[in-house]
């Protein structure tokens, strides 16, 4: 079963950043990301939900 996709707004509100930390973690490779075809970032929520527990991901 695939993760469901997070979207940035989303993802911010886990960690309680802005959605533009988000993205600037996503570009330094601290977290996995995906475009949609328009070019948006999504992000899967397992490696989100593990890099809140503190695991590797």
């Amino acid at each position: 079963m695939a993760d469901r996709l997070l979207t940035p707004a989303e993802v911010a509100a886990i960690f309680r950043v802005d959605p533009k930390t988000v993205t600037r973690w996503a570009k330094a490779g601290k977290l996995p990301s995906i475009r949609t075809p328009g070019g948006h970032r999504r992000y899967p929520e397992g490696p989100v939900r593990a890099l809140l527990a503190g695991r590797p991901t």
